[in-house]
């Protein structure tokens, strides 16, 4: 991306959540914290003082199946950034005197979480949709937390922190042979050794949760299985979902809340892990209106396969467009959409064919896919002070 002055990259490694044992839940993301609290011959304030000279906008965390870190800069700084980490995937000091104070943090954001309706209620549909392993919070248990010790750090960073099933995607402005040359010595000589297989996962059952709060709101989370990103149909999927949820003029927006007046929030989108994924939704209401909100809300989903109005579509289109346009002012963007696209794909998917695809999407292959995966098997978690009735199907 020449016409850009700025540069990032995204690096991922195989060291995510479902690489946890369930009584150490939260030990990816401990472990993503240490690496960082000094690496190579910098200790913890030196690293964060260079980032911060060198106009790094950086980010860390760790999802279900990586750890990552990314950052956006002037094109300038980022030979220096990919020095650093270089130094924090393969030399981190790891200080077990700051284990403790690491900690504490992961445990603030837990509990943070915990204090926070929405995000209860999406973190405990994760869990019921994808099941224990896969589902497992990104901000682990406090039992488990508490328990994890500086040797499972050590080991965890040993065992998983490696170049076998690790992605390093750079986009922006800069010279990809003298960068290419760079990261070749940097890690080139990295260990490597075949990942472990993650153990196959049943689809769990439909199910319904709900928490009890004393509030005069309800939350109401839903999911149910999907294609993931790569199968054949994930656009027409896609397209369905924009038509469902993206913008101000979407039917849920639209049919739910504006016309109904039903909730003040309310959105679905689609999600995928490897070769699994799922649709997943959200409306926050009054506890008054929250079964007619969750019955109207499925319903505007089922009717997809009644038909998709051109204009709609169209609405979408130019939506995608528009998106792709701004990806292409914004290198940290960029790089982490590369990042994605070889995970899932095993390639890095042009911008031109991404547009292609959405651009040849008809109102005949939504209901297609509406028709051959039907939205149903339903998981559903509310948060209020009544349980909602919820007829599955």
């Amino acid at each position: 991306m020449p016409w850009l002055r700025t540069a990032a990259f995204s690096l991922c490694l195989p060291a995510g959540v479902q690489r946890e044992t369930e009584h150490l839940a939260g030990l990816s993301g401990l472990v993503c914290e240490m690496v960082q609290r000094g690496a190579g011959s910098r200790n913890s304030r030196d690293l964060a003082a260079v980032q911060d000279h060198l106009g790094m906008d950086r980010s860390a965390g760790v999802s279900t199946a990586h750890v990552s870190f990314g950052a956006a800069m002037p094109a300038d700084s980022l030979d220096s950034a990919l020095e650093i980490y270089a130094d924090v995937s393969r030399r981190p000091h790891l200080p077990a005197d700051q284990l403790e104070d690491a900690q504490a943090v992961a445990l603030q954001e837990l509990h943070a979480i915990s204090d926070e309706p929405t995000q209860r209620v999406m973190t405990l549909l994760k869990t019921l949709h994808y099941g224990p392993l896969l589902g497992r919070s990104i901000y682990g248990s406090e039992k488990g937390l508490t328990a994890v010790t500086s040797d499972h750090i050590r080991n965890f960073y040993t065992q998983f922190y490696q170049s076998s099933g690790a992605i390093l995607a750079i986009a922006g402005n800069f010279d990809w042979d003298k960068t290419l040359e760079q990261v070749e010595r940097l890690w080139g000589d990295w260990q490597s050794k075949p990942p472990q297989p993650i153990p196959p996962q049943e689809t769990p059952p439909a199910l319904y949760k709900h928490l009890q709060h004393a509030s005069q709101q309800t939350h109401i989370a839903f999911a149910y299985p999907a294609v993931s990103f790569g199968h054949k149909d994930y656009f027409a999927l896609r397209a369905g979902m924009g038509v469902l949820s993206d913008g101000m003029s979407s039917r849920l927006f639209d049919r739910v809340r504006e016309q109904r007046g039903l909730c003040y929030s309310v959105s679905a989108g689609c999600h995928s892990l490897k070769g699994i994924g799922g649709v997943f939704g959200y409306a926050g209401t009054t506890v008054e209106r929250a079964q007619e909100t969750l019955d109207v809300t499925l319903r505007e989903i089922k009717a997809i396969v009644d038909g998709v109005d051109e204009d709609e579509l169209r609405r979408l289109k130019v939506r995608v467009q528009s998106n792709l346009i701004m990806e292409q002012e914004s290198s940290a963007s960029r790089a982490s959409s590369m990042v994605s696209d070889w995970y899932h794909l095993g390639r890095v998917m042009p911008a031109q064919e991404l547009e292609d695809r959405i651009e040849s999407i008809t109102s005949d292959d939504i209901v297609r896919y509406w028709n051959e995966h039907p939205p149903t098997n339903f998981r559903i978690v509310t948060l209020g002070p009544n349980p909602l009735s919820v007829a599955q199907a």
